[in-house]
């Protein structure tokens, strides 16, 4: 076995890091955004949200622009 050919055509330790924190982000966000839409019930939401996957930033904008995060109940 050439182990010089093994290194170059593995994963560096820097990707599977990167791979690792954008996995966590992604999830982190997309729970987050699933129970806001269970929440309000929002069935066409809660679908996009779960097959779609657009590593948080679908997630962010239905969280702070279409859920109601943050806005006082009156």
């Amino acid at each position: 076995m050439d182990l010089l050919n093994f290194t170059s055509e593995t994963a560096s330790t820097g990707t599977i890091v990167l791979w690792v924190v954008i996995l966590i982000w992604s999830l982190a966000w997309k729970g987050w955004a699933l129970w806001r839409a269970a929440q309000n019930k929002s069935i066409p939401w809660f679908v996009i949200l779960l097959v779609l996957n657009t590593v948080g930033v679908l997630e962010i904008i239905y969280i702070f622009f279409f859920s109601g995060y943050g806005k006082k109940n009156a």
